[in-house]
């Protein structure tokens, strides 16, 4: 058990290291480069947690891990943590502020998984933030806060899809399962299967949110930063609106 958890500790340091290089990288280029690296490890990271747990039960259970969300634009930086956390195999349920405003976000699934979301979410954010402070609209007569809450959200939308795309390529690869354990495919499957079991229970009577709605120009300019972003504070909330995350 100690050397499994070494070995994890050392891929996610790897995966850190390579998400800290792609914030601070000169070019778009260079950015990408690590970009590719850190998806790719992380994708094979969880493929390979699912499989151990699947040989041991109880090693990785589902829960829910609350990560606040601040001003400006906090609800498209929720929307950007749930396409994360839906591309990693996790759930999530908004709780909202009067007026709409998201005060956080929880995260439900596996453990694994949560680890992953939270590490991805907070290098992606703060290279999105990093951005956002220079993005301004063509137009002079269009909303400044509307071109950069559309540039948020293509900036998710690209992540989620190439986070999708890496765990399907991951998922695909030829690797040696432990004994006793049925193809990466069913396992996949009956994580899912059991998250979403343990989600109803756990929120009995959400609501399904609605799909967000974007009106800036910013959506095709934040699709192209979150195709180079490299994808190598919590507290509970209670009393406010809480609504499921629609996927796409």
């Amino acid at each position: 058990m100690r050397g499994e958890s070494a070995k994890k500790s050392e891929k996610l340091e790897v995966i850190r290291k390579l998400l800290a290089k792609a914030e601070r990288a000169a070019t778009p280029e260079e950015s990408e480069t690590y970009t590719a690296k850190a998806m790719e490890l992380m994708a094979r990271h969880g493929i390979d947690e699912a499989l151990l747990a699947a040989a041991e039960p109880g090693r990785d259970v589902p829960g829910g891990t609350t990560i606040a969300m601040t001003d400006p634009y906090s609800s498209a930086k929720a929307r950007l943590l749930a396409w994360i956390a839906a591309a990693l195999r996790c759930r999530s349920v908004l709780h909202t502020r009067p007026g709409g405003r998201v005060a956080a976000v929880t995260v439900f699934g596996f453990a694994s998984d949560r680890e992953r979301v939270e590490m991805l979410f907070t290098s992606l954010l703060m290279q999105a933030t990093a951005q956002l402070a220079g993005q301004r609209p063509a137009w002079p007569d269009e909303s400044v806060a509307a071109y950069r809450r559309s540039w948020l959200h293509g900036f998710a939308a690209e992540v989620h899809r190439r986070l999708i795309a890496a765990e399907g390529r991951s998922a695909a690869e030829e690797r040696t399962v432990p004994a006793g354990v049925p193809s990466t495919e069913l396992v996949l499957a009956d994580r899912a299967a059991e998250v979403d079991r343990a989600f109803a229970a756990a929120y009995p009577h959400l609501p399904t949110a609605r799909p967000a709605r974007v009106s800036g120009s910013g959506l095709r300019a934040g699709m192209s930063a979150g195709r180079r972003a490299d994808l190598g504070g919590r507290r509970a909330v209670g009393g406010r609106r809480r609504g499921a995350v629609p996927a796409g």
